[in-house]
């Protein structure tokens, strides 16, 4: 069975970020000015943790306020120099168009009017 993977948290302090770093019962936490000083940080934090002598590297899972996915995109796009984007708010359905049913598996979901097609293919041969 492999070994538990050590987390570490990353939480924006304004500029700053706060680093913890979890492994079973220990927790290592440091500040950093800004996300990639930070994940910079919490390597040599992983490395403390493991020691450097180590052959196998261990599974570490980067987190921002515990979400793998998010600390993904706020990383690269700080490490491209990109404005972190924000998240897309769901849009309620409009009133006067109620939601139908969703199609059924193998039910034709797009409408084709089939002489269309077969003028346009007759066209193409001339």
């Amino acid at each position: 069975m492999g070994a538990t993977p050590i987390l570490v948290n990353y939480q924006p302090q304004g500029e700053d970020w706060t680093v913890n770093v979890r492994s079973d019962d220990t927790v290592l936490t440091e500040q950093a000015p800004g996300l990639i000083a930070a994940r910079d940080r919490a390597d040599q934090l992983v490395e403390q943790l493991t020691g450097a002598d180590t052959e196998r590297k261990p599974t570490v899972v980067h987190l921002l306020e515990g979400d793998a996915f998010a600390f993904t995109t706020a990383y690269l796009h700080a490490r491209h120099g990109l404005s972190t984007p924000s998240l897309p708010q769901p849009q309620p359905p409009a009133a006067d168009t109620p939601a139908g049913d969703p199609p059924k598996v193998g039910e034709n979901t797009q409408e084709m009017d089939l002489s269309e097609l077969a003028e346009e293919a007759l066209d193409a041969e001339i």
